[in-house]
């Protein structure tokens, strides 16, 4: 299983508070590439629902991960 921000952004818009089988079934009906549609299925599933796509792929940028301070601007 392999993730890049292509592949995660497909997933921006998802129906979060979703499990492993809805992720996979919205995947499908938006056109996601077939590499998206892997990758959830590989996740080990125990049922779970999933809050977002950080509890998917654990390194997803947050924006945290840039050093950019609003107050600046």
């Amino acid at each position: 299983m392999y993730w890049t921000l292509e592949l995660a952004s497909y997933l921006s818009d998802a129906p979060w508070y979703a499990t492993k089988d809805e992720l996979i079934d919205y995947a499908i009906r938006t056109g996601a590439p077939l590499e998206v549609v892997e990758n959830l299925q590989s996740i080990e599933d125990e049922g779970d629902s999933y809050d977002s796509i950080e509890e998917i792929w654990s390194d997803y940028p947050t924006d945290e991960d840039y050093l950019w301070n609003e107050d600046e601007y």
